[in-house]
């Protein structure tokens, strides 16, 4: 028996037996769920290992979009083709919210998450409604969106040149680019539009094109659909420095001051997940930030992606 809960955020549906045969015999149901709510909880349905939720993925019956072929700058680990760890840096970096490779030219339209293991303490993942905040935000810093609109915004990372899991932008340049050396990074580069500088150390500076940070769906409303909350507050590690990390489309610095009201008004409309085993999540990228919080114990949440 399953039940499908009309929640305000996120949307819940409770239910037991298999998960892939659930979501194939419903998923337009899914879909328009997914639709209104942006992102859903599926509890109590039989999803014990990593190869049930890859079940649970094919279910589905969408694309995927691999970590592989990915500019993520995370580092994860393969568990299937289509299952990966969701982010591998300690335990005590909070993962900010963000949407899932908005800082890239290539990005997700959805994320499952899948909790094998859940922490002793903390470790939930927030939830945010990307366009409940650009509402807010248009009102109280109208000046910003506006700006953001019209210019967009540029993202500058630097990659080291093997891959850091002590830190949540610690992929390699190899790694992210698919590339076996200097003059093949430099032509993936070339290709999606970035600009580089190669560092003493073996370190790469990318800076991505311009790329849009308010997004329109299919049905009107408009999202705050971009990393500048993550980027600000957590690209900090023996490389980057998130005072650098954002510009405007003009190459113009974001400031303190301007990202103030976004990340006040994101963190009071945010939802934390807090995962029991067995859950899985599916997400609406282009609707729905989400984070991590830091946790103690050990802490096992999956990741698989739809194109």
């Amino acid at each position: 028996m399953t039940d499908m809960t009309d929640s305000e955020f996120p949307g819940i549906i409770a239910g037991g037996g298999d998960l892939a045969a659930f979501l194939g015999a419903n998923k337009g149901a899914v879909d328009a769920a997914l639709a209104d709510a942006g992102a859903l909880l599926f509890r109590g349905f039989d999803v014990p290992d990593p190869h049930a939720f890859d079940a649970a993925v094919e279910g589905f019956g969408e694309a995927g979009f691999t970590y592989e072929d990915s500019l993520s700058n995370a580092v994860r680990t393969n568990v299937t083709p289509r299952v990966f760890t969701a982010n591998e840096a300690p335990p005590t970096t909070e993962i900010f919210l963000h949407h899932e490779m908005a800082q890239t030219p290539l990005y997700p339209s959805k994320l499952f998450f899948y909790c094998e293991i859940a922490a002793e303490e903390g470790g939930a993942t927030p939830l945010c409604r990307s366009d409940w905040v650009l509402d807010r935000l248009s009102e109280e810093a109208p000046q910003f969106v506006a700006r953001i609109e019209e210019q967009g915004v540029r993202y500058t990372n630097v990659m080291p040149g093997d891959d850091d899991a002590g830190s949540g932008q610690g992929r390699s340049w190899r790694s992210t680019l698919s590339a076996a050396d200097k003059s093949e990074a430099e032509a993936r580069l070339q290709h999606l539009g970035y600009s580089w500088e190669w560092r003493e150390n073996g370190t790469l500076q990318a800076t991505t094109p311009v790329l849009d940070a308010v997004r329109v769906l299919p049905d009107g409303r408009r999202t705050f659909f971009n990393q500048l909350i993550a980027a600000f507050r957590g690209w900090a590690d023996s490389r980057n420095d998130p005072n650098r990390a954002i510009t405007f489309g003009d190459g113009t610095a974001i400031t303190t001051e301007e990202m103030a009201p976004a990340i006040a008004i994101a963190d009071q409309l945010t939802y934390d997940l807090a995962w029991q085993p067995g859950d899985m999540a599916l997400v609406d990228n282009f609707l729905v930030m989400h984070g991590r919080r830091p946790f103690s114990g050990k802490r096992r949440v999956l990741a698989s992606l739809v194109a």
